[in-house]
């Protein structure tokens, strides 16, 4: 089997590595050779010492007839999709890692690939095989609850801030240094790659069709070393976990930051490792965890593909050869989620304060479960407050966050974390 790699960076180089290094193995797994016999770069300048043949005119590449398997390794997201939909109209069999292309394009890329191989375990997780998991180990259950840690940079500065008790920014700066973290972070830490994947996994559970902006998205640069002291004193881990939950006819979508009880095992998940928790109704929870990153793991990832496109094994593309449900699952608006709350306040320390929050919280349903007052330093003029809630509706959390931002003892904007159990 040929394959042609459309974009030879770090992974796409690690794909022919493994292909190359690994060829009798793949053979025997395979029953046929899979060979890669081009890689498409911008700038064949920057690639003197590659192992394959390589071309910066992908027209040509695209349009052979004797490529079997196209892997696409460019990142981006509509020209790798007018590049896919071209390959996928010749009827050429696909494997992909891009995330964000399957996050806005995967319902339109089923379409078109009909009963035409397309492969994209790479494009969640990295080398763990959740995909996989969904579409065929789990595929007898009613996915009930999806929960997981699906980026390494945002987990490392979140362990190395629990951990060793530094600031966000110094945690990033580390990140950076080590290569766990791009020059410009925002993707991963503003929780939007961590959003393509749940979106991706919630396409195979539930049938969905929701693109990024139908979802709450939130990210970490907020959370503060205060936040931190709140977690260790209760026992609690801070994650950027990805959520889905499915209700009486409804599913929530989220991804945020929270705190979850130091004894689940997401939130002994640290460093850059990933892990998803998946619970079925059938088989109760399953925790899939391994290395969520890296060219070796992701090109694990995407041979497996290869693999199965080999054996001629043919998956429908999403997991599903007709509706999972007998009606739509309605897909809840962010204000319509219901979870228990931590809120951070900087106050004036005067009397009377605690009195006033506490009776807004009231007046808005919101029913606290605990709170702390930190002590404080001897410059500081004001106190700082922490509140845990009862289950509640974030509608009603953002309306006391809302009417606490105008008020005169509150001297710093409120600052609020979901809690996960």
């Amino acid at each position: 089997m040929r394959v042609a790699i459309l974009g030879v960076g770090t992974v796409g180089t690690e794909v022919a590595n493994v292909l190359i290094k690994n060829s009798d193995l793949i053979v025997s797994r395979a029953g046929v050779s899979i060979t890669p016999v081009v890689g498409v770069v911008r700038n064949l300048s920057k690639h003197k010492d590659s192992i394959i043949p390589l071309t910066d005119d992908i027209d040509s590449v695209i349009n052979r007839d004797d490529i079997d398997v196209f892997i696409e390794l460019m990142g981006g997201i509509d020209k790798p999709y007018e590049i896919i939909s071209k390959i996928l109209e010749r009827k050429k069999a696909v494997v992909t890692a891009n995330k964000a292309l399957l996050a806005y394009y995967r319902n339109e890329l089923e379409a078109l690939a009909g009963d035409t191989a397309f492969g994209y375990e790479a494009s969640v997780a990295g080398g763990i095989p959740i995909i996989k998991a969904l579409r065929e180990g789990l595929s007898a259950n009613h996915i009930q609850k999806i929960m997981g840690i699906m980026n390494g940079t945002s987990n490392y500065i979140l362990t190395n801030m629990m951990n060793s008790g530094v600031q966000f920014d110094e945690a990033l700066k580390k990140a950076q240094e080590l290569g766990y973290a791009e020059a410009d972070p925002t993707f991963d830490i503003g929780g939007f790659d961590t959003a393509h994947k749940l979106l991706i996994l919630a396409s195979i559970a539930y049938c969905v069709h929701a693109k990024p902006e139908d979802i709450l998205i939130e990210g970490i640069s907020q959370i503060s070393s205060e936040d931190i002291y709140f977690a260790n004193e209760f026992e609690y881990a801070i994650k950027l976990l990805a959520i889905a939950k499915r209700g009486e006819g409804t599913l929530e979508l989220r991804v945020h930051p929270a705190f979850i009880s130091k004894d689940k095992m997401l939130a002994n998940v640290n460093g850059v490792m990933n892990a998803v928790s998946v619970v079925g109704d059938a088989v109760g929870e399953s925790l899939f965890y391994g290395a969520g990153a890296g060219g070796s793991a992701t090109a694990s990832a995407v041979i497996s593909d290869l693999i199965d496109i080999a054996r001629e094994i043919r998956n429908p593309m999403l997991g599903y050869k007709a509706p999972l449900e007998s009606a739509p699952l309605k897909l809840l608006k962010p204000n319509q989620i219901r979870t228990k709350y931590y809120l951070r306040l900087k106050v004036a320390d005067e009397v009377g304060v605690l009195a006033k929050i506490t009776n807004l919280m009231s007046q808005n349903n919101l029913s606290i479960d605990s709170f702390l007052q930190k002590a404080k330093s001897k410059d500081e003029g004001c106190a700082t407050l922490f509140f845990t809630t009862h289950t509640c509706l974030e509608a009603d959390m953002l309306r006391v966050i809302n009417s606490l931002e105008n008020e005169n003892f509150i001297k710093a904007k409120p600052f609020m974390i979901r809690i996960e159990s």
